[in-house]
């Protein structure tokens, strides 16, 4: 027998609610599981916006971003003491010297060419820069210094320096100082006290830093290479100690010449 039209219609009304109770339940899916994603995602932005950053003791909207070849530098903590071994506290060292890079510029703009001299350091690595460089700040209750790239002696990585790991910046070069001499050559001693004040202008080549910065961006060659004997002005290196041996960071156009071994 053959079915009637209104059980026809009432088949077609049940298919048709069917199908919208299952469109209305995937509906009802995605938009649940959109509003999960929202809200962790919500979570994630208010939980990072919560560490409030500070400078000078004073609240900041953001992370320090540096700009051009700025440098910002956490300063270390290091343990220094007198020729007679006696430890000094914090408050009576000088200034350090010596810190882990935070954050690093892009580098700057040659004013004449407009070429990017990019920064020779990257966040994490550790520099030496200049007794008096840099501008001193608390940023998030901690000692840190921002610096110009062109500040920067030398760069390394690791927990302390070693001749293996140490770089010269650019146009500096590390020179290994030689021994202080205490007998003049007609055999007179001399007191270690009068020699105390004297620094060495005169040693051996240890590394050689990539060379001075063109306007073009390259580096142009060191006249002076690893192992060579060199002379250079006096006063004119930054004195550091590496391994228990007095070295110096010379600029290249102060080493006056290369001398034979």
């Amino acid at each position: 027998m053959a079915p009637s039209r209104s059980s026809k219609y009432a088949a077609l009304c049940i298919a048709l609610a069917s199908i919208t109770s299952s469109s209305a339940f995937s509906t009802s899916s995605t938009h649940r599981q959109t509003r999960i994603r929202t809200s962790l995602s919500m979570s994630t932005v208010e939980g990072t916006s919560s560490k409030q950053c500070t400078l000078d003791g004073k609240k900041i909207r953001g992370p320090i971003t540096p700009l051009g070849n700025f440098v910002l530098v956490r300063t270390k903590d290091t343990l220094d003491a007198t020729d007679g071994g006696i430890l000094l506290p914090d408050q009576s060292k000088e200034r350090a010297t010596e810190g882990e890079v935070v954050a690093a510029g892009p580098g700057k703009l040659h004013p004449h060419t407009g070429v990017r001299i990019t920064n020779p350091v990257t966040t994490g690595d550790s520099v030496l820069f200049g007794k008096f460089d840099g501008h001193d700040m608390d940023y998030n209750d901690e000692p840190v210094t921002m610096i110009r790239d062109d500040d920067i002696l030398l760069y390394y990585k690791g927990v302390r320096m070693t001749k293996e790991n140490v770089m010269p910046c650019r146009d500096y070069v590390l020179v290994e100082l030689l021994k202080q001499k205490t007998e003049t050559s007609s055999g007179i001693v001399v007191a270690e006290a009068v020699m105390k004040d004297y620094e060495p202008c005169e040693g051996t080549v240890v590394r050689v830093g990539d060379g001075r910065m063109t306007s073009t961006g390259e580096f142009s060659p060191s006249p002076v290479k690893a192992g060579d004997r060199v002379k250079f002005k006096d006063y004119a290196g930054n004195g550091v100690r590496i391994e228990g041996v007095d070295h110096s960071l010379v600029r290249m156009v102060d080493i006056l010449c290369a001398l034979d071994a």
